[in-house]
């Protein structure tokens, strides 16, 4: 896909929370990227990618930012957003589908995420579609593991995965 699809209609922003530095990419159809925090703004944006083609607009994503910083906060919240999986292929979209509806704080196995999109025997390519996942914590691959309670992978590596499932077993209410 050219890097001038959408030119234009792009937009991002990039914020502080109190976990780091955190970015939002944008089009007309949804959410295209997310970052887990990071120590700079500079950082986000490269992780970000085709801000070159984008528009800076913090407005468009006030809601977002200020429910991602309560999420970092440990505070129960939902992700709804709508998403632009334009870039996606059908497979991972199916994926990324099923593991948005892990509710808060709980967990399921890659094998489980196979046999909720009738491929059973695809746990293998479940774990490659979720470390191609460009939304964490809107998609919550983090709450994937594997069959024997392991961790798995995390494209964010195993620390984030660690402590995101902390986080939400020692959510607050809110």
């Amino acid at each position: 896909m050219a890097t001038n699809f959408m030119a234009g209609r792009l937009k991002y922003t990039t914020f502080n929370t109190d976990m780091g530095w955190v970015g939002i990419l944008g089009s007309v159809r949804g959410l295209l990227r997310t970052t887990l925090p990071q120590p700079s703004a500079g950082e986000v944006q490269q992780l970000l990618g085709d801000i070159n083609d984008s528009t800076w607009s913090p407005h468009l994503f006030q809601d977002l930012m200020e429910r991602l910083r309560l999420y970092f906060r440990g505070h129960k919240i939902t992700f709804p957003d709508e998403l632009d999986l334009s870039r996606a292929t059908a497979f991972q979209r199916e994926v990324w589908g099923i593991t948005r509806l892990i509710p808060y704080g709980e967990t399921r196995s890659y094998a489980w995420v196979a046999d909720q999109i009738k491929k059973p025997l695809a746990a293998r390519a479940v774990g490659q579609a979720l470390g191609n996942n460009p939304l964490p914590i809107i998609v919550p691959c983090h709450r994937i593991v594997a069959n024997d309670s392991r961790l798995g992978g995390y494209s964010g590596g195993l620390d984030w995965k660690y402590y995101l499932l902390n986080l939400e077993l020692g959510t607050s209410i809110g």
